[in-house]
């Protein structure tokens, strides 16, 4: 099968995206499909790299374990049955802290931490769709960091409502109640960034 193959009106579920072999990369959200980016600028790369690399250093010692795309992450609604799956995305990093939660075919569940990169394209998917599941499957924290205008977004799940923090610029130090002590200074994050490039 070919990606054009596909109907993108009709909805499909993770038995169906795991059958698929086509080369572009493609999510799932809520059982209709949303087509990936082209490959990242350098600067979406280095943002989540040097993320990643942070929690991973940090997270070493601990029951936690940070994650980088791709990877697929198969929110559960119904059941973990692959039929009844009807969203899988791939965060550009994410923190899971329940091991039981990663098997051969990824995370099944959802991670503690999730933390999306922004690329010109995709703002309005990661803003919009991406919250919406992210909330409803029990994210406790979710990061939207951009390039483009050195912030960094961070919300908090209370009550099983995402609740905003204040936004974070260079010059701040980002903190996480769900990783205790990891700090990241957005000064040094972000000196490489070109907001023009990115």
């Amino acid at each position: 099968m070919q990606f054009a193959d596909l109907d993108l009106n009709k909805l499909y579920t993770y038995a169906d995206y795991y059958k698929w072999q086509f080369e572009e990369r493609v999510e799932l959200i809520k059982g209709k499909i949303f087509k990936m980016s082209p490959a990242p600028n350098p600067y979406h790369q280095v943002l989540a790299g040097d993320i990643y690399t942070l929690m991973n250093v940090f997270l070493r010692k601990t029951p936690c374990k940070a994650y980088i795309a791709p990877f697929d992450v198969r929110l559960i609604k119904k059941s973990k049955d692959d039929k009844d799956i009807v969203t899988v995305l791939q965060p550009d990093v994410f923190v899971v802290c329940d091991r039981t939660k990663i098997d051969k075919r990824g995370c099944i569940g959802a991670p503690d931490l999730v933390v999306e990169v922004l690329s010109p394209g995709n703002s309005t998917k990661e803003l919009r769709n991406k919250y919406e599941v992210y909330e409803e499957a029990g994210v406790k924290e979710y990061w939207v960091v951009s390039p483009q205008n050195q912030t960094f977004i961070i919300y908090t799940l209370q009550d099983g409502k995402f609740q905003l923090s204040p936004v974070k610029v260079p010059g701040d130090i980002v903190t996480t109640s769900i990783l205790p002590g990891l700090e990241i200074d957005l000064t040094e994050l972000f000196k490489d960034i070109d907001p023009e490039q990115a």
